[in-house]
């Protein structure tokens, strides 16, 4: 039997090297190893609040899989699921140190082993011990076995009576076209219970403009709550109930990286809804771990204890 899990994610879990000096990445000579990929970050920001998480996805028989691995173990993370293969590599990518902006990122991830997940490695047992599911419309990306494996978790799971929820991380790049990633992920959408879109994810997904439109469109295809993100304003909510308002950002100092903040925001909405905090609530805890994130260099580092946490917050009160 698998123990019990709080939540379950799975995508693409990568060896990332970052330049330690800002400039072009091409003139980079120097770097820092770190574990990146937006399923680990929720994962890592998930357990260090303490809640049981699990990853699933697909490791090459490489040294970046042995790296990726143990960076899991270390954070708590539940690695039991994963599995390995000696066909293809793990994915991994490169990003220049920026002093204001976003920084240059460079992939290293096509036909890597975590692309090959598929419906052979969904194990109903381990899904089930698992109380919530997250996922990003990233796996959907990167192959079409990955995609059949992000529907079958997402239907299975709706299935168990359990929640799901969906960040777009809209990264067009890997998709053939603009038009398969807006049809596949508002699909998508249309099975999970709580959809978390940044304000221009959703102009683009939707064609509309307005937090309160955007929200409407999703809610009416069965989301029970879209929370969608403003950047430094904060973030905008609205239930299938009706319950709707505004929660607003957090004084960041200095943004050192923006890289992750999007992924830390789901944390905090993520975490606060299963401790059954009120929605407004947990936005609000979004908008702080989103602050925190952008705050530091790597994409985890920012992500806070329940201590820290807690302290942020009440600092910022």
């Amino acid at each position: 039997m698998s123990k019990p899990l709080n939540v379950v994610t799975f995508g693409e879990p990568m060896a990332m090297f970052y330049a330690n000096e800002a400039g072009p990445l091409h003139e980079a000579t120097s770097f820092s190893k770190a574990l990146a990929g937006a399923e680990s970050n929720v994962a890592t920001g998930l357990s260090r609040l303490e809640h049981k998480t699990g990853y699933v996805t697909k490791l090459g028989e490489d040294n970046f899989g042995q790296f990726i691995a143990l960076a899991l173990e270390k954070e708590g993370i539940d690695t039991k699921s994963i599995t390995y293969t000696k066909e293809f590599p793990t994915g991994m990518l490169i990003k220049s140190k920026v002093l204001a902006g976003d920084p240059k990122v460079e992939y290293f991830r096509k036909n890597s082993a975590a692309s090959k997940l598929s419906l052979a490695d969904f194990n109903e047992e381990y899904f089930a011990s698992a109380g919530h599911l997250h996922v990003t419309s990233i796996s959907s990306a990167l192959s079409k076995t990955c995609h059949e494996f992000s529907l079958h978790a997402m239907e299975f799971m709706k299935k168990s009576g359990k929640t799901v929820s969906l960040d777009p991380n809209l990264r067009p790049t890997l998709w053939p076209d603009k038009e398969t990633m807006v049809s596949t992920i508002n699909d998508l959408a249309t099975r999970c219970d709580w959809f978390l879109p940044g304000l221009g994810e959703g102009k683009i997904l939707t064609g509309l403009d307005t937090p309160e439109d955007i929200a409407g469109y999703y809610l009416d295809r069965g989301v029970s709550l879209v929370v969608i993100k403003l950047g430094p304003e904060g973030a905008y909510y609205k239930t299938s109930g009706g319950e709707e308002g505004y929660a607003d950002g957090f004084k960041v100092e200095k943004v050192v990286d923006t890289v992750g903040a999007g992924d830390g925001f789901a944390v905090g909405v993520i975490s606060a809804l299963l401790e059954q905090l009120q929605v407004g609530e947990a936005v609000k805890r979004g908008n702080a771990i989103g602050a925190l994130a952008v705050m530091s260099p790597g994409d985890m580092d920012g992500l806070p204890t329940r201590d820290g946490l807690e302290k942020f917050m009440n600092a910022s009160v």
